[in-house]
């Protein structure tokens, strides 16, 4: 039988989404699968952050990546939009904010 023992720390819960914070999300997501640019999604908890990647195909990388940092929220904000060649696009501490990187007239998805 194994022991614990009393100064052993629990496992740290991994970082995951509220639900208003997938509700602000999903909302720029939806708006772009009716266009037909986006197919898929997945969510990710991580021990540091929480990751919900943007996919174009379900078998491709993902084309963008909203991360929710807890650890940078008193830095640049805890929230950031990352490309797929890994150049961060917006980041705050606001999600909404973050999340008009979408709403750009300018902004275009491209196969």
């Amino acid at each position: 039988m194994q022991t614990v023992s009393p100064t052993a720390r629990p496992k740290p819960e991994p970082v995951m989404w509220t639900r208003r914070e997938l509700d602000t999300i999903l909302r720029v997501y939806g708006r772009f699968v009716a266009q037909g640019e986006w197919k898929d999604y997945a969510i990710d908890g991580l021990r540091t952050e929480a990751v919900f990647s943007i996919f174009r195909r379900h078998s491709e990388m993902p084309m963008f990546s909203v991360i929710k940092t807890p650890a940078d929220a008193n830095r640049q904000g805890q929230f950031k939009v990352v490309s797929v060649s890994g150049q961060i696009l917006k980041r705050g501490h606001d999600l909404t904010q973050v999340m008009t990187v979408f709403d750009k007239k300018k902004f275009r998805v491209i196969d």
